[in-house]
């Protein structure tokens, strides 16, 4: 007969640590009803030695690479909240939507965990044994949940972030979309032109005898350019790419773009507001979930993305070690500082004015006065948390503002530079087409 474990709520609200034999778990929930308690999670109490044994006898799995897309992690948060509250023991939860999932890493990292529950482990170690699946911030809000004895709210609080975190994503994502595709349109039919149409009008002028115009000339040897070097159309961003993400490998160099990511103009600001939106959000959702400050702010620190940001919320765990509140810190190590890498960024980016906006720019703060007092009133009032959803709900719908305005103002920039490119053509083929017709007139 097999052994549960179970916690459960007395009717004075006291908690329950104990285990019992039954031969279903249906049975065993419904002895502890008859016993007066109320239950919060029960699992079967299994060895250590007996899950290891049994092991082998797993499915095969397939081949799994990289982690889990974050559309799938919060669809599957979102439903273990719902059957959580729906009062399923958490294991069974796990079960059915371990089942229900596709082969991959999500589903193989369900099954391990539930193992690992069925082997006497809290879900929030059995989470933490698969960090490529289920990351810090994930794991320790569980952790919180457990120990607060308020898994649902929890789960329902991570649900909600991460469905407010992929919708901002998603924004993103859909106003870059339209530029790139037109404008990788747009190279793939100029590279054609200059590779099959201009020369075959190249071979006309030269039989004819003409004597071309400035204008023609230059198409013709952007034309011989292309025709011999066309690998280097598609190379030269590739390898800008290669370049820069090996340059942020070391340190500096990861400071000095980020500086220019947060700080180049137009682009600049949406990439700010972004990163602040989210570690805002992420640290209330820590502080309300009853994670402690330093491990929140640990948290927050890992999941930023830029190191400015990082070293930021570094140095604010430093202060709050040594007794200080956050907000005075977070303005004090806001400013973004003078750093040979970042000259180097924006100098090589923006050749001829660069230097000068990095001058300008790189004394500004990453953290707004807003912040900064908001922050302050929070702590002042008890209600932190509440203030940085204010300010992340704030800087979220300045990133879509500051998103669909870019979007329409690359729509006009995108069809100003296609009139400009094929009027040059046109115009550059046509001046010695008009005195070809009239010579031979």
């Amino acid at each position: 007969m097999p052994t549960f474990q179970f916690e459960a709520m007395d009717a004075t609200g006291a908690e329950i640590k104990d285990v019992i034999d039954a031969q279903t778990e249906e049975e065993a929930q419904a002895t502890i009803r008859q016993m007066g308690y109320f239950v919060t999670k029960i699992t079967v109490k299994k060895s250590r030695k007996k899950a290891e044994a049994a092991g082998p006898a797993k499915k095969k799995r397939g081949f799994t690479f990289g982690g889990v897309k974050s559309k799938d992690l919060t669809a599957f948060t979102r439903q273990l909240s719902i059957l959580q509250d729906a009062g399923l023991p958490i294991l069974r939860s796990l079960r059915i939507l371990a089942s229900q999932a596709k082969p991959g890493r999500l589903k193989y990292s369900l099954e391990d965990t539930c193992d690992e529950i069925e082997a006497g482990g809290t879900l929030s170690e059995a989470m933490a044994k698969s960090p490529k699946c289920f990351n810090r911030l994930y794991v320790n809000m569980i952790k919180a949940g457990e120990a607060g004895g308020a898994l649902e709210l929890i789960l329902q609080r991570l649900a909600d972030f991460q469905e407010r975190a992929e919708s901002l994503k998603r924004k993103v994502k859909g106003a870059m979309i339209y530029p790139i595709v037109v404008v990788s349109v747009a190279v793939g039919i100029l590279t054609f032109i200059m590779i099959k149409i201009v020369p075959e009008f190249e071979k006309i002028f030269t039989e004819f005898g003409l004597e071309l115009p400035p204008m023609t000339l230059m198409l013709v040897g952007i034309s011989q350019w292309t025709v011999k070097y066309w690998y280097m159309i598609p190379g030269i961003p590739i390898s800008i790419w290669l370049l820069i993400k090996l340059i942020r490998k070391f340190k500096h160099g990861r400071i000095g773009w980020d500086q220019f990511a947060i700080k180049v103009p137009i682009f600049g600001q949406l990439v700010e507001k972004n990163i602040l939106a989210r570690t805002t959000r992420t640290l209330g959702t820590l502080v309300a979930s009853g994670v402690p400050i330093l491990e929140a702010l640990t948290i927050t620190r890992d999941t930023a993305g830029n190191a400015i940001f990082e070293r930021m919320y570094n140095k604010v765990s430093e202060a709050i070690r040594e007794g200080e509140a956050i907000a005075k810190p977070m303005k004090e190590n806001s400013v973004v500082g003078f750093h040979p890498m970042g000259l180097f960024f924006f100098t090589f980016c923006l050749p001829i004015v660069g230097a000068l906006v990095y001058l300008l720019k790189y004394k500004q703060r990453v953290v707004d006065d807003i912040v900064i007092n908001m922050v302050d009133v929070g702590e002042e009032t008890g209600e932190l948390d509440t203030m940085l959803y204010k300010v992340a709900d704030v800087y979220d719908e300045e990133v879509a503002v500051l998103t669909d305005g870019l979007t329409k103002l690359m729509e006009p920039l995108l069809i100003i530079f296609l009139g400009g490119a094929v009027g040059f053509i046109v115009i550059a083929l046509f001046i010695p087409l008009v005195k070809l017709i009239e010579g031979l007139s």
